[in-house]
């Protein structure tokens, strides 16, 4: 791997952010909706964002505690996704796709992670 963008995970994180970003791009700004949608969008940037950080650190140690803050965003947007459905933002079909990727991205940087780990004993 030569860059971040090369990693899976980076661009499912990054591609969930765009597909949010288009979804509520035009949406209606009331208070509440708003708060929610610029704190999804703050934990859903900070995945992607940590994962681009974490690659570039001069140590597998500071990568592997990038990666721990991106799984952290990473469940905080789920957080943020289950709060989109209860106060009935958006729809069932859009919310579970991204759960589902929330999911398969926490995943993913636990792999990343241990991985990691392995190497650098």
């Amino acid at each position: 791997m030569k860059h971040f963008t090369d990693l899976i995970v980076w661009e499912k994180a990054h591609s969930l952010f765009i597909a949010m970003y288009i979804k509520f791009d035009n949406y209606p700004r009331k208070v509440g909706a708003k708060t929610v949608i610029e704190q999804i969008f703050r934990s859903c940037g900070s995945v992607s964002a940590n994962i681009a950080e974490g690659f570039n650190s001069r140590s597998t140690r500071k990568y592997v505690n990038y990666l721990e803050i991106a799984q952290k965003s990473a469940a905080e947007t789920e957080n943020w996704i289950y709060k989109i459905r209860d106060c009935r933002l958006l729809k069932t079909d859009t919310i579970i796709p991204w759960i589902e990727t929330c999911n398969e991205i926490q995943k993913m940087l636990q792999s990343l992670k241990m991985n990691l780990e392995k190497k650098k004993r």
